[in-house]
């Protein structure tokens, strides 16, 4: 999902629970803020990869990455993509642990369930739900075997 649809669905998503719930403001903008800044370690990716800090390269990179993974899913090839770490249960767990000494992490917490909820509805509607590793412990035991 494009950077842009997780920013207008999280300033939605946001507002409603602002509405709702009546979190404070700070809440709010920490929600809104952690629904599309978790896509961060989209970017990490081709920055080790490419060595460049160029936006640009990077957005560059994961469109070079889709049209692959397109062509690999038509030929019967289905493997994992790059490895995300703020989108695994346990940066989530921990987010949530956190937020249960300080209780601004919850408000990010929220945010980043919300997005992860969207991811799911994305992979799961393009049937790429096999390339993403939900599990930092499943990835780590694949890079020491």
């Amino acid at each position: 999902m494009l950077p842009k649809t997780h920013i207008i669905l999280g300033a939605i998503f946001s507002l409603i629970v602002f509405l709702a719930f009546k979190i404070p403001i700070y809440g709010t903008i920490l929600i809104f803020l952690s629904s599309f800044l978790i896509d961060f370690d989209h970017y990490l990716e081709p920055v080790m990869k490419n060595h460049s800090l160029s936006l640009k390269k990077a957005f560059d990179y994961h469109i070079q990455q889709g049209k692959i993974a397109l062509i690999e899913r038509e030929k019967g090839i289905r493997k994992r993509g790059d490895f995300h770490i703020f989108h695994t249960i346990e940066f989530l767990l921990l987010t949530f642990l956190l937020g249960l000494i300080w209780d601004p992490f919850i408000y990010v917490f929220i945010g980043m369930v919300f997005h992860s909820f969207l991811d799911l509805i994305y992979l799961i509607q393009r049937d790429i739900f096999y390339r993403r590793e939900f599990l930092l412990t499943n990835w780590l035991a694949k890079k020491l075997r």
